[in-house]
């Protein structure tokens, strides 16, 4: 990699380049796949991005156990959001990769659509949980979350508000990625990438 003459990013290879390419199109099309399914029911719970969200969701509830009850139980949802926001900050400022840090932001934007049923659920609760009960017949983090903020009755406007900012959060990766490399194009066409 050779640095760029207009400022400090590691510029890609032409490989990189067209990899990046095709990276934003899949993240691009499964971000649209994710936002179609509907919040209102378990059907989010049963995609191949809420099997990756799971175990990140689980060690938040580890990592932030020494903090209380109530951390405890909101660190789940926390961390599997903070977690890719706090891995993009490092694309954008240790690696100085804007890229990186766009699919960090759509990754992040995912793990808002996926914890949207969840809180939408809170309020009758449905959904089939770890343990293989409903949140009537045990724990479930976002009805301890939302009764403790007094704000249970308004789960499922929370809930639609998580999806929709999910979605926000994806098209604003996918547009800032889709950019950066649109201002690369030209790299490409004078053949100035590797």
């Amino acid at each position: 990699m050779k640095a760029s003459e207009d400022d400090s990013t590691a510029e890609p290879d032409r490989i990189s380049y067209f990899g990046r390419i095709a990276a934003l199109i899949l993240v691009a099309v499964w971000g649209m796949s994710l936002a179609a399914v509907d919040y209102r029911d378990a059907g989010l719970m049963a995609t191949f991005m809420h099997n990756i969200l799971l175990p990140i969701h689980e060690a938040g509830h580890v990592f932030l156990r020494p903090f209380g009850e109530f951390m405890t139980i909101l660190g789940g949802s926390l961390f599997q959001v903070a977690l890719p926001l706090a891995i993009g900050i490092s694309f954008l400022f240790r690696q100085r990769d804007p890229f990186g840090a766009a699919i960090c932001l759509w990754w992040a934007g995912a793990s808002v659509v996926d914890l949207a049923p969840y809180i939408w659920d809170s309020l009758n609760p449905q959904l089939v949980l770890l343990g293989g009960h409903t949140g009537e017949d045990g724990p479930h983090d976002w009805i301890y979350l939302l009764e403790r903020l007094g704000t249970l009755k308004r789960a499922h406007a929370l809930g639609a508000a998580a999806h929709y900012l999910g979605i926000f959060m994806m098209i604003a990766g996918v547009t800032w990625g889709g950019h950066w490399l649109w201002q690369r194009r030209s790299l490409v066409v004078q053949d100035r990438l590797p």
